[in-house]
């Protein structure tokens, strides 16, 4: 694919971000940080980057100064995550910490190109069975979380790389709606 072609997927890409399902994701979290719940964040490889930009932004501050939230992403420990990859498997490390972490009121986001992670779609199911609230941020197909999230964001493109444009764009929109409302 040229240049010129891959800017148009995106650009088209991004066009195609609902906006109200955005607002919706952003009053859910919002809710959650109300009823003293928090945002947990994973993923693999560049979602995992996403996540801890995600949380980050929260954290910290994305737009304007206002009191720190409670966010966490699970890619960042990384003692627990070599001792559940060691003592349990790959598919176990963000599901053992949900279970450690996860309470009815957090929000919960795991984020998968493909919806299909599976040591993504065990943590939602986790979650899920704890009762708290799943998102699941994928590409076109949805893939496996499609089928067990709450609310599914989905980046219009079946390309990788586009899709992980699209999510760091509704990452930064959740994040200015939370910043205007909180």
């Amino acid at each position: 694919m040229d240049l010129e072609e891959y800017k148009n997927q995106g650009i088209a890409a991004r066009k195609n971000i609902d906006i109200n399902q955005i607002k919706v994701i952003g009053e859910g979290i919002l809710n959650s940080f109300k009823n003293n719940g928090k945002l947990i964040v994973f993923g693999n490889g560049g979602s995992a980057a996403d996540a801890q930009h995600f949380v980050a932004e929260l954290t910290g501050h994305f737009m304007k100064e206002r009191k720190a939230l409670p966010a966490i992403a699970l890619t960042t420990n990384t003692s627990s995550l070599t001792a559940i990859g060691n003592d349990y498997s790959y598919e176990d490390i963000f599901s053992r910490q949900i279970q450690a972490l996860c309470r009815k009121e957090d929000y919960v986001v795991g984020i998968s190109t493909s919806g299909n992670s599976k040591n993504v779609v065990k943590a939602i199911e986790e979650a899920n069975s704890i009762g708290a609230f799943t998102l699941g941020f994928t590409g076109k197909s949805g893939g496996k979380l499609s089928g067990i999230c709450r609310n599914v964001f989905h980046a219009d493109s079946d390309l990788t790389s586009i899709i992980q444009e699209i999510h760091i764009t509704a990452i930064h929109m959740i994040c200015s709606i939370i910043d205007v409302n909180y």
